[in-house]
């Protein structure tokens, strides 16, 4: 049997899964977000698709903690066997679209707001922000309501993690590269074939390996995931261009990353963005040793999230399971919703 909370966060989470939200499509889902934070007489404001509101009883002399998720999904895959907008709910699971991904997390961070919005005593302030285009990266999401926002100390991200503390997160840097050669007739010996010229990069793309090791992140990671020449048969191609997906950890920034890549290959090498970075928080912060006291257990992700685009210390955390994020049929236990709200409850008293 649920209790009042949980059964309020998946009734909500019911309505957001029916309402198709794709990145950049969020309109109504951010509608849907926003009338029920103010039928619990909450002030919300917004920007765009994305909604924040802030503790009735704000107080500038407190710090302030953000609760932040996200309302978009990726496009449903063709493996799904249930309606992905139908928001069923069987044997203690309720499926849909974005269910995982970041649904369970976003209703249980609205929860834990609408728990602590009327109190006085809180030690903190909260902010909450359910936010756009978390999905592709895209501008407009948290980064367009930074400003807008009240200054923030520290951040809660809402993602599916198990329950589990990410207290550092690698960032992404995707790179277009090209490799130049000289088009010719292939049954003469004209030209400089551009995939030829190619192989030696790709060869160190696969094989080295940064010398600094994160504590939290372990080591990078380099992906060649795309690879483009050639347009006939008997023409020797001029341009061989490839992607490379680069997951940076803390023990690098992006741009030095991106320096000793360059020193190392022949191609031409354009960073597609420099803005998601590598994530962490130091040990000794009051998230992480509230953590500890929950005997929450702590790990580095190896994935991408909003915390990329914070730019104050932060930590991911949230019911679900990132291995069912994007999948077909995808789904959250309804359990662990509402063990979310209490954790999150839990990690906010415990500071």
């Amino acid at each position: 049997m649920m209790n009042d909370q949980t059964q309020e966060a998946v009734n909500l989470l019911r309505k957001l899964i029916a309402i198709p939200s794709l990145s950049k499509e969020e309109d109504e889902t951010a509608a849907a977000i926003a009338k029920h934070l103010e039928d619990h007489g909450v002030l919300v404001n917004r920007a765009g698709n994305n909604v924040w509101a802030i503790n009735k009883f704000f107080d500038q002399a407190k710090p302030t903690i953000l609760l932040n998720s996200h309302h978009d999904t990726v496009k449903p895959n063709s493996g799904y066997t249930h309606d992905p907008f139908s928001a069923d709910v069987k044997d203690g699971k309720l499926f849909g679209l974005g269910s995982n991904d970041a649904g369970g997390a976003l209703v249980s961070l609205i929860g834990t707001f609408l728990h602590f919005y009327e109190q006085q005593n809180v030690k903190y302030n909260l902010v909450l922000a359910a936010t756009a285009e978390e999905e592709i990266s895209g501008l407009n999401g948290i980064e367009s309501i930074w400003k807008l926002m009240p200054p923030i100390d520290f951040a809660v991200v809402g993602e599916p993690t198990l329950g589990k503390m990410a207290v550092a997160e690698k960032g992404l840097m995707v790179l277009d590269c090209v490799s130049k050669g000289k088009s010719g007739h292939a049954a003469r010996e004209e030209g400089v074939n551009a995939i030829y010229a190619a192989l030696d990069d790709l060869a160190w793309f696969r094989t080295f390996r940064f010398p600094k090791v994160s504590e939290s992140l372990g080591e990078m990671k380099m992906t060649v995931t795309i690879i483009q020449a050639g347009s006939q048969h008997n023409v020797v191609p001029a341009e061989c261009k490839f992607t490379v997906d680069v997951r940076v950890t803390d023990a690098y920034t992006l741009e030095e990353a991106l320096d000793i890549i360059r020193e190392n290959v022949k191609c031409e090498v354009v960073p597609r963005s420099l803005r998601l970075r590598p994530s962490g928080i130091d040990e000794g912060h009051p998230l992480v040793k509230a953590t500890d006291k929950l005997n929450i257990k702590k790990y580095g992700s190896p994935t991408t999230s909003d915390q990329a685009l914070i730019p104050v210390p932060s930590v991911k955390i949230g019911p679900g399971d990132s291995a069912r994020s994007h999948s077909a049929d995808e789904f959250i236990f309804i359990d662990e919703i509402e063990k979310g709200i209490s954790q999150y409850i839990q990690l906010i008293d415990a500071l």
